[in-house]
């Protein structure tokens, strides 16, 4: 194994340098290329000011070079190991420890490592909360679906699967911004952004300034919380479906309100009518787990709301609240098609492997249901999983650019946008390299995760 993995490790380089090769040729094969002339075109400069400039870039970039030139003074820039300069631009030496660096941005004019230093972390932070979302709700209702094959359940979440993963991240980023941060429907959530100015002022956690507020919003919600799990778990089916509807009709005139100044009208009838339906569905659904969670959630919004209407002294939101307030959307704009994809292959993976020899014969002998689900079969579906998560990685990456750009974040994805606009030489192979390391990172992963599900994979 262990050769296996130095192994890996070493054809990385090879890898990365191929990657960085074909998107510097890309750049120089396009039109206007890579050049000081195509970096001034557009600057509303005198001639003098516009060939000083090119002189200037010319001087400090190499740009007037031929392209594998251009290329080779970037990858010795990189590299720890390699040629030195003098001011003159001139080779004055060979070092095995002259550092590595990423170079200078042509548009911030900044070492482009600082930069990426600054946007890389809030792109982790998105895909770090986006991961365990993805897996969790596509692992819960795959298996559900998997065991309760042909049920309303199987049909209802393969039609919602179905349609979310149809649906662009980019119309489902300008749709939830439309109605969920517009003034115009309901502003729940900012329009973009990961925090606003002032919550750079607020303390870290959320708090109150009366004491007893706090102790009166953690007393509403844990209990109104809890009898809405009690009655999930308790009550009968029908019971059930009339919590929900009446739950969700409240919502309904609420979200009503949100929007119409008509004390009742229409739309309060559709909206009721609506989420009453929905939340009535997920309220009668044989899914412990959904029903469980979705009436938790409510009953806990039941809670903080009236918590929050008793409250007699004023709310300060803090830094941490804040965040997570502007990363909803974004979160759920880079989730949704992640887990609608693969709940269908986890659906696929456990259904098929419920119907192999090995869990037959694990039944016959007497094993529950449950222990041939969790024990047996899902340990064997986890292989296409596995296969998958290798690319998942990557595919955030790259939704990060859309998520990010529409809902203005400045993260990686946004500046590789701005890379590419402007013909940022440095940055673009930067942000490439980088991508290029976390892929392959991830496909090493990938590999490992295969023998430890699996024992008859061996690298040895």
């Amino acid at each position: 194994m262990l050769t296996y993995i130095v192994r890996r490790l070493l054809l990385m380089f090879p890898t990365l340098i191929g990657i960085t090769v074909v998107v510097f040729v890309v750049m120089a094969a396009a039109p206007g290329g890579i050049s000081a002339q195509s970096l001034v075109d557009g600057m509303n400069l005198e001639p003098q000011a516009k060939k000083a400039l090119e002189q200037y870039y010319n001087r400090m970039y190499g740009l007037d070079q031929p392209a594998p030139v251009q290329y080779l003074r970037w990858l010795n820039n990189v590299s720890p190991a390699g040629f030195t300069f003098d001011q003159d631009g001139a080779i004055s030496g060979f070092s095995l420890f002259k550092g590595s660096e990423l170079g200078t941005s042509f548009r911030y004019g900044r070492p482009v490592g600082d930069l990426i230093a600054e946007r890389l972390p809030i792109t982790l932070l998105l895909n770090i909360l986006s991961i365990p979302i993805i897996y969790v709700i596509a692992i819960a209702v795959g298996v559900q679906a998997a065991t309760r094959r042909g049920s309303r359940f199987d049909t209802g979440s393969g039609m919602v699967l179905l349609g979310l993963w149809s649906v662009p991240t980019m119309l489902a980023g300008v749709l939830m911004i439309g109605f969920f941060a517009s003034e115009q429907f309901w502003r729940w959530f900012p329009t973009g952004g990961i925090n606003r100015r002032e919550a750079l002022d607020m303390p870290f956690l959320p708090h109150w300034t009366v004491a007893t507020d706090l102790l009166l919003l953690f007393l509403l919600a844990g209990l109104c919380a809890a009898l809405m799990i009690w009655a999930a778990l308790k009550l009968a089916r029908h019971w059930r479906i009339l919590l929900g509807a009446v739950l969700g009709g409240g919502l309904g005139v609420l979200m009503a309100n949100g929007v119409s100044v008509v004390t009742f009208g229409p739309l309060h009838v559709v909206l009721m009518l609506l989420v009453a339906g929905v939340v009535g569905l997920v309220a009668a659904s044989a899914f412990t787990g959904l029903r469980v969670g979705i009436l938790g959630l409510l009953g806990m919004g039941v809670g903080i709301a009236l918590a929050a209407g008793m409250a007699q002294g004023e709310f300060v939101r803090g830094f941490v609240l804040d965040r997570a307030w502007h990363l909803i959307l974004p979160v759920l704009c880079l989730s949704y098609g992640g887990f609608a994809f693969l709940a269908k292959l986890t659906r696929s993976a456990v259904l098929e492997n419920l119907l192999s020899d090995y869990a037959r014969t694990a039944r016959a002998k007497g094993v529950g249901e449950r222990d041939v689900l969790w024990r047996h079969v899902f340990r064997n579906s986890l292989l296409p999983l596995i296969t998958v998560s290798a690319t998942l990685l990557p595919s955030l990456l790259a939704g990060s650019v859309i998520v990010e750009t529409i809902f203005s974040i400045d993260g990686m994805g946004k500046l590789a946008v701005e890379a590419v606009q402007t013909r940022d030489r440095e940055l673009v192979l930067s942000v490439t390299l980088i991508s290029g390391v976390l892929t392959l990172v991830g496909y090493l992963l990938a590999d490992l995760c295969y023998a430890i599900a699996d024992p008859r994979v061996s690298y040895d």
